[in-house]
């Protein structure tokens, strides 16, 4: 307990006596076949380049060249693009949790005052993080998050972020509760498209192939997409990746599966290691993620037991994609399926279900080990 308090006092301090940088500054890191770069706005990621199947680098992942333009996002649509979503990512039943007899309300700022969605209406991506160290293939983010939207007390969190040969991405966010019982659950919010549009095929992600070997469940959610409690098997039904297949052979049958009148796949998968593994490990590829326009392919890595799978079902054409990912003689914008946002992170709504067990990954105190989402991303071309 001495160490551990030691530690926090140590973290800090780091926290506190690091230089405040420009909110929107991007820093880039890189290695080889691999360029990132992110702002401390949101602790985001802005873009991320790897090879294609022709050697030609191709940014995979959404965002504005202008980084104002994600301040100004946030303040009309809120898309969430690339930061770290919390204090507590997805949603929370009614805005309201119980934690050892403490109830806390968090401002419901979704679904027209029904639920929170990922930590509130200022949340760990509206908040300007601390650049504590930086260097060619790493950065790191620290944020003191002082009972931010009425989550009890006060959380430390460092996120970490590294390239490396491979290429690899990996992200590393350890959140530390200072003094009262709460709950925490992070999430990086990215909108891949692996396809980068580099051809009208590229522009969807229908196209893309998906596996994801140990998502056997689900949980159930009501129509503005809240956990009822109930668990749900994919086997048979059109939310089965158990094997591999293109993310639009049966999206026309997930009709009320994202939200009332909603066509497409935004759900909580239960990842279900096999009983040779264990409950948090981070040996064995959990999401398998491929485009034959780019020839690009993703496996993901992670300690975490869930994965939010939202496959743009909203988008409308309204945002253009970066200069980056502009290929044609016309101005590319996101259309309906144009992305995919995979969130490793815990059960769902988990601090309202005691029955799932979800508890020890959820809930955190002075004295318990500290919350920590890792998350790997290995690129490779499809063989």
């Amino acid at each position: 307990m001495l160490l551990l308090s030691a530690l926090v006092l140590s973290l800090s301090s780091i926290a506190v006596s690091a230089q405040a940088s420009d909110p929107l500054q991007k820093y880039t890191i890189s290695a080889p076949g691999i360029n990132a770069t992110f702002i401390p706005y949101g602790a985001r990621l802005t873009n991320l380049y790897v090879n294609d199947k022709n050697g030609d680098p191709q940014d995979v992942v959404l965002g504005f060249d202008d980084t104002a333009d994600y301040v100004r996002n946030d303040q009309t649509v809120h898309t969430y693009l690339g930061p770290i979503v919390g204090r507590y990512a997805n949603r929370i039943r009614n805005g309201t949790f119980t934690v050892q007899g403490v109830t806390s309300h968090i401002p419901e700022n979704d679904n027209m005052g029904h639920d929170t969605l990922h930590g509130g209406k200022i949340g760990y991506d509206q908040r300007n993080w601390t650049v504590v160290s930086a260097n060619s293939t790493s950065v790191t983010f620290s944020l003191l998050d002082q009972a931010f939207e009425g989550f009890p007390g006060n959380v430390i969190t460092f996120a970490t972020y590294t390239v490396s040969s491979g290429p690899r991405w990996t992200s590393r966010l350890v959140s530390i509760p200072l003094d009262e019982p709460t709950p925490i659950m992070l999430a990086n919010h990215v909108y891949w498209n692996l396809g980068a549009f580099v051809d009208p095929a590229g522009s969807s992600v229908l196209n893309n192939t998906l596996h994801m070997p140990y998502a056997g469940r689900y949980i159930r959610i009501d129509n503005i997409e809240v956990p009822t409690g109930g668990i749900g098997t994919v086997d048979g039904t059109f939310l089965d990746f158990t094997s591999p297949k293109q993310i639009g052979r049966d999206i026309q049958s997930a009709t009320n599966n994202c939200g009332y009148n909603c066509t497409g796949y935004d759900n909580a998968f239960i990842l279900d290691r096999p009983r040779s593994s264990s409950p948090e490990s981070t040996e064995l590829s959990q999401l398998t993620l491929s485009s034959d326009s780019t020839g690009i392919q993703l496996d993901i890595f992670t300690n975490q037991q869930s994965l939010q799978i939202y496959t743009c079902d909203n988008t409308n054409g309204t945002i253009a994609v970066k200069q980056s990912q502009q290929h044609g003689d016309n101005t590319t914008y996101v259309e309906k399926y144009g992305c995919i946002v995979i969130e490793t992170q815990q059960w769902i709504d988990g601090v309202n279900h005691p029955e799932w067990g979800q508890d020890q990954y959820q809930i955190y105190t002075v004295d318990s080990e500290p919350a920590v989402v890792f998350a790997q991303y290995d690129f490779s071309i499809v063989g």
